[in-house]
């Protein structure tokens, strides 16, 4: 691909759903610019899953972005997305900003395969690998003080499962650790089936509780001055924290879609912004 290629410019609205587009909105400039191509670029890389696409161009796909993003990693990026995505740091990135980048190929790659989670173990190295790739950038390009990446990104990833974990079923990816399912008497098929059987609620509610505690004592732990430079990535989190909720609430069933829905998440990724960037956002 020619090096004339220009990088595709963010358009006013994005089209991605709430939390991702409230995420970029109340982020400051220079992550905005971050966070188009990444967002973009995991869209992309998902694609190769969409329905109806034939397996063996679902592979090539996957393994071009593989080979794309590690020529992003090394400075060589050739796709437009790639090239902006670079193009966000002032200067190259520092050791650690971009090398898991291909961890949205290693996810999207398990879900093709129709790969189950034996263990936590599993999940949680599954959701490790989507954090490097979008949580990981993010932080770091954003402060450079010591922020734990890590634990933000991988409940983001497993609370985002969660709260579709019933689409997520129909489309033949288990979100549950097959020993879990097992140790309460579950099938993994129920998950497709809500309203769901009194243990898998109880183990559902388990998991979303635990996720917000979790996320709530990373972000609280923030400094109000990594509050504020990181509160797009606290909107995200606190939008995906309160469907979370409301799942938790809704159980045995999924929560019924509401015309207000929209209005609550316009009001709350506004609140959160404010909130943190005045260096006083609680999750707790």
């Amino acid at each position: 691909m020619s090096r004339a290629v220009q990088a595709p410019a963010m358009p006013t609205q994005p089209d991605w759903e709430p939390a991702r587009y409230f995420a970029w909105l109340y982020s400051p400039a220079p992550q905005r610019a971050l966070l188009y191509p990444l967002f973009e670029i995991e869209r992309e890389i998902a694609g190769s899953l969409r329905p109806g696409l034939d397996h063996q161009v679902a592979h090539a796909r996957l393994q071009w972005w593989r080979e794309e993003c590690e020529r992003c990693v090394s400075g060589r990026p050739a796709h437009p997305l790639t090239r902006a995505l670079l193009a966000a740091f002032a200067d190259a990135p520092r050791a650690g900003e971009l090398e898991g980048l291909t961890g949205l190929v290693d996810t999207a790659t398990w879900d093709l395969a129709g790969a189950t989670f034996e263990s936590r173990r599993e999940l949680t190295a599954y959701c490790g690998r989507w954090a490097a790739a979008i949580a990981q950038p993010i932080v770091r390009h954003s402060t450079s003080a010591e922020v734990d990446w890590r634990t933000v990104g991988v409940a983001l990833c497993e609370l985002e499962q969660l709260i579709r974990v019933d689409r997520e079923a129909l489309a033949g990816h288990i979100r549950l650790p097959l020993d879990e399912l097992q140790a309460a008497g579950v099938e993994s098929e129920a998950l497709a089936h809500p309203p769901w059987p009194p243990p898998l609620a109880h183990l559902l509610a388990e998991r979303h509780a635990k996720l917000r505690a979790t996320l709530a004592q990373a972000v609280d732990g923030l400094a109000p001055e990594q509050q504020r430079s990181l509160r797009g990535l606290l909107v995200w989190a606190r939008l995906c924290a309160k469907l979370s909720e409301r799942a938790q609430r809704s159980l045995p069933a999924i929560p019924a879609q509401r015309r207000r829905d929209s209005l609550a998440a316009t009001w709350q990724a506004w609140d959160t912004a404010r909130r943190a960037a005045n260096g006083r956002l609680r999750l707790a």
